[in-house]
């Protein structure tokens, strides 16, 4: 292996030769316009090239249900040629506070004294540890728009506003406390409490939480035809506004552990949405312990011209308005983690790639790496939705969270 940050068996094609994809300059303009019909290329066994294969097959099939599903939803209400035209209008703010490469701009810091309000759950079923607690952590979310055109529409939705977590914590503590971030549409618990492994962290000596982003369970929007519908229908705009809003109340959440609740360390990690989410916060967040997205979505504009059938849909739409794929990424790049440089360390960054994924394709994890610095990474022979050799790479998060001190050294109770 040439590049000792992969640290798994599966490496890029020519490793460390292969140039950043991260150009100096604007990346929105930098990057190449057919990005999103490129390929991330793999040094692969036989047996990892059939296992990607099919896993990756059951994400196309998964990627044209999704492509559909917000297509036929999204389309019609936040990026038709009209609703582009008033993106582009709002751009002027966003391009500019993207262009200045200064995150405060764009993410403002909480207000203190935010209420946060806990209960006891009931609704683990799978999970309630004997020396543990289950809570529902909540408080109404304090944010206002970024883009003063933005307030009315995006505060409307009442739901939205009041922010959610699940918790699970050792009556000993407080703990080491991961905080995972779930993807698009998948905020229930079960599925989470199994991608993330959480019971397996739990015992390992920390306390675990799960993070409820805008518009999703709880929060969706009234009549919203599935969970997370809103941070996407609205158009460019309630995307980089949905993106502020994710980081804000995260950071209340993270205030309200690490003061009121006397927690040393807090780490994040998340899936896809979530990844995003987990690396936009290491550009913003210096009192994370780490962060670590999996599977991340990077460039949004990108992948939602390699989705289809939206795919197509927005191309026709970028066409009628004589845009660009420079000014598609423009338009959302002021909520993008490829704009401003991390201000974690590389030691305390990870990323986890799926090397068949079809629905964040790896070369989106790529483009963080090359960002990041090339900090650690580790690619599983497997997909989005089908995450072989899941078990090796947690062992490398783990270790990870071992060599920063903020988990024990020693297995898994």
């Amino acid at each position: 292996m040439e590049d000792s940050t992969i640290v798994s068996r599966i490496v890029h094609e020519s490793c460390e030769r292969t140039p950043s994809l991260i150009q100096t300059g604007r990346w929105w303009e930098r990057l190449d316009d057919g990005f999103a019909r490129t390929s991330e290329k793999f040094d692969l066994a036989r047996t990892d090239r059939l296992q990607i294969g099919a896993a990756a097959a059951f994400d196309h099939a998964v990627r044209a249900i999704f492509g559909t599903m917000v297509g036929t939803t999204a389309i019609p209400f936040g990026f038709n040629p009209i609703e582009l035209r008033r993106a582009m209008q709002d751009a002027s703010l966003y391009g500019e506070l993207a262009e200045s490469g200064d995150p405060t701009r764009f993410f403002h810091e909480p207000p203190s004294g935010v209420r946060v309000r806990t209960k006891r759950g009931r609704w683990f079923p799978r999970f309630e540890p004997e020396d543990g607690v289950c809570e529902v952590v909540r408080f109404d979310s304090p944010f206002q728009p970024v883009h003063a055109a933005q307030h009315k529409r995006y505060l409307r939705h009442d739901r939205n506003r009041v922010a959610y977590a699940r918790m699970v914590r050792h009556r000993d503590g407080p703990r080491p406390t991961i905080v995972a971030i779930h993807g698009f549409t998948a905020e229930g618990y079960l599925i989470n409490e199994w991608f993330f492994a959480l019971p397996w962290f739990y015992r390992m000596g920390c306390d675990i939480a799960l993070f409820t982003l805008p518009f999703h369970g709880p929060r969706q929007t009234r009549f919203s035809p599935f969970s997370g519908h809103g941070f996407f229908a609205g158009g460019s705009s309630r995307f980089n506004e949905a993106v502020a809003q994710s980081v804000f109340d995260f950071r209340i959440l993270l205030r309200w552990l690490r003061g009121e609740q006397g927690v040393a360390q807090v780490g994040v990690t998340g899936l896809s949405l979530g990844g995003f989410i987990s690396a936009m916060l290491a550009s913003v967040e210096k009192e994370l312990a780490f962060a670590l997205p999996n599977v991340p979505i990077i460039s949004v504009a990108d992948l939602v011209l390699e989705w289809q059938p939206i795919g197509a849909l927005m191309r026709a739409a970028l066409a009628t308005t004589g845009l660009t794929p420079a000014d598609a990424r423009r338009l959302v790049a002021a909520s993008c983690p490829l704009t401003y440089p991390p201000v974690l360390p590389p030691e305390r960054l990870m990323i986890v790639g799926g090397a068949g994924d079809r629905l964040a394709p790896p070369k989106h994890s790529r483009l963080l790496w090359d960002h990041w610095e090339r900090c650690r990474i580790y690619w599983f022979p497997g997909s989005h939705s089908i995450h072989l050799d899941r078990g090796k790479y947690l062992t490398e998060m783990a270790r990870f969270m071992m060599g920063l001190g903020f988990l024990p050294q020693g297995g898994a109770q």
